[in-house]
C-alpha cells in the first residue's frame, strides 16, 4: 500500500512517492543505461516475455529486489513515475503483466509523460495486467494507478483490468492511493470494502493537506514521513498503519511497511532517495538519473550485514520498538546533515558513501543502549516476530 504525490505549480513540478510493501521486501535503486537493441530482441519482464523497441532511455528505478520492474524510477528525459495498488471490480488474471513492469518499459520507451501513458496504455491492451505482486504472499495481486509526471506537468492514469482513464494534471496538488479517484470511472469501478480496508481515502486527504504547503523536496520528505496527528505510529488491530503514510505493518488483516521513499525535484533533476526502510528514521540521499552509485551488495532475502537496505533494517527494527526513547539517539544528525544536502546536494556517491558510514555510527549508538522493552501492542509484536522468523 502506497502513496503518489505530485505538486504542479508556475515553478515546475515536483513528485513524491512511499513504496509500502511486505516487511522483509528489500527494495533497492537500479541504474540502467539507455541502450539499443537488435530487431527480434526480446525482453523478460517479472512473467511475460515481450518483444523489446529498438530503442530504450536511461532510468533510474527503485525496485523489490525479485522483480523486474518497479515501484518508482525516473528517466533521462525527466519523465517520472510512481504506481499504486487498487482494488476494483473486474477480474485479476493470474498472468501478464504486473504494475511495476508497466512502470518500467514506460520508463525506457517515454520522452514525455504523455508518451508514457500511450505506452502503459498500449501494454495494457495488447498483454493484460496480472501475476502475483505480493512478496509473503505471492497469489496477492490487484489493478493499478498511476501518477506520470515530467518537467512540465502530470497525468493521473487509472486502470481496472482492461480499462482506464486519465485526468491532467496542470496546476496544484494531486495524490492517489490505494483506492480509484477519477470521477465516474471510480464510481463505477471501485471495489469500496478492499479500498476502505487499505485506508487510502484518509491517506490522500492528508498527504494532499500536507502536500498543498510545498515549496521544496524537504517539504515532501515531511509528507512521507508522517504518521498522521501523531509523531510515530498508532498501530491499529485491523489494518496496522495503513492509515499513515509511513507505514511500519503490525495488522491482523493488512499490513504493510514503507520500504523505500523517493522525492523528486524536476526543477533541478535531483531526485531525492532513501534506498532503505522507515523513512521517518531514513536519510534521504540526492541522486541523479545520469550519474550511477555504487551502493554495495544488492540487498536479497537473506538479512546479511552488508547491504545498506538490511543494515538500516537491523536498527530500524530496534527503533520502532520505542521510537520515543531510542530515535533521538541519531535523528538530529540526521536533520542537520539533510538540511545541509538541501542547501547544496553533493554528488550521489558521495551521499551514499556518508550515509554508510552514519549508519554504521547510529547502529551502534543504538546498540550500545540497554535492551529496549516493545511497547507496540501484541498484534505487533506477533507481527515483527513472524517477519523475523521467516528470514532465510
Amino acid at each position: 500500500m502506497c502513496d503518489t504525490i505530485v505538486v504542479v505549480n508556475s515553478d515546475g513540478v515536483m513528485f513524491a512517492k512511499n513504496s509500502d510493501r511486505d516487511g522483509n521486501e528489500a527494495q533497492f535503486p537500479e541504474w540502467i543505461p539507455a541502450a539499443d537493441h537488435d530487431p527480434g530482441s526480446t525482453i523478460q519482464c517479472t512473467y511475460l516475455e515481450i518483444p523489446q523497441v529498438a530503442h530504450t532511455h536511461a532510468v533510474l528505478i527503485s525496485r523489490p529486489f525479485w522483480m523486474w520492474g518497479a515501484e518508482i524510477g525516473s528517466n533521462d528525459h525527466g519523465v517520472t513515475i510512481g504506481n499504486e495498488a487498487v482494488f476494483t471490480d473486474e477480474p485479476y488474471a493470474d498472468t501478464g503483466l504486473t504494475g511495476m513492469d508497466l512502470l518500467r518499459l514506460a520508463l525506457e520507451r517515454s520522452a514525455t509523460a504523455d508518451q508514457a501513458v500511450d505506452v502503459i496504455v498500449g501494454l495494457l491492451g495488447r498483454y493484460g495486467q496480472g501475476g502475483g505482486c505480493g512478496y509473503d504472499d505471492r497469489s496477492f495481486t490487484y489493478h493499478n494507478s498511476f501518477i506520470i509526471a515530467d518537467p512540465k506537468g502530470a497525468v493521473v492514469l487509472e486502470t481496472a483490468g482492461s480499462k482506464w482513464a486519465t485526468e491532467l494534471v496542470t496546476s496544484g496538488v494531486r495524490t492517489i492511493s490505494n483506492g480509484l479517484t477519477i470521477a465516474g470511472f471510480a464510481d463505477k469501478h471501485r471495489d469500496r470494502l478492499r479500498s476502505r480496508v487499505s485506508a487510502c481515502d484518509v491517506r490522500t486527504a492528508l498527504t494532499t493537506a500536507s502536500a498543498s504547503h510545498a515549496t521544496g523536496p524537504g517539504d515532501l520528505m515531511a509528507v512521507l514521513r508522517s504518521h498522521g496527528p501523531d509523531v510515530w505510529p498508532t498501530y491499529r488491530s485491523i489494518n496496522g498503519t495503513l492509515a499513515m503514510p509511513c507505514m511500519h505493518g503490525g495488522g491482523l488483516v493488512a499490513s504493510s511497511s514503507s520500504t523505500a521513499g523517493w522525492v523528486s525535484d524536476l526543477r533541478s533533476g535531483v531526485h531525492w532517495i532513501t534506498g532503505t526502510s522507515a523513512q521517518c528514521l531514513s536519510l534521504f540521499k540526492p541522486v541523479r538519473v545520469g550519474e550511477p552509485v555504487d551502493i554495495g551488495r544488492i540487498p536479497d532475502a537473506t538479512p546479511d550485514g552488508e547491504s545498506l537496505w538490511w543494515r538500516h533494517e537491523r536498527m530500524a527494527r530496534v527503533v520502532m520498538k520505542d521510537p520515543e526513547r531510542l530515535a533521538p539517539l541519531f535523528l538530529g544528525d540526521r536533520n542537520d546533515l539533510e538540511a545541509r544536502w538541501l542547501e547544496y546536494a553533493p554528488s550521489g556517491q558521495q551521499a551514499f558513501d556518508t550515509y554508510t558510514e552514519l549508519l554504521t555510527m547510529w547502529s551502534a549508538r543504538i546498540g550500545d543502549t540497554p535492551e529496549p522493552k516493545d511497547i507496540r501492542p501484541w498484534f505487533t509484536r506477533r507481527y515483527w516476530s513472524k517477519q523475523d522468523s521467516a528470514l532465510t
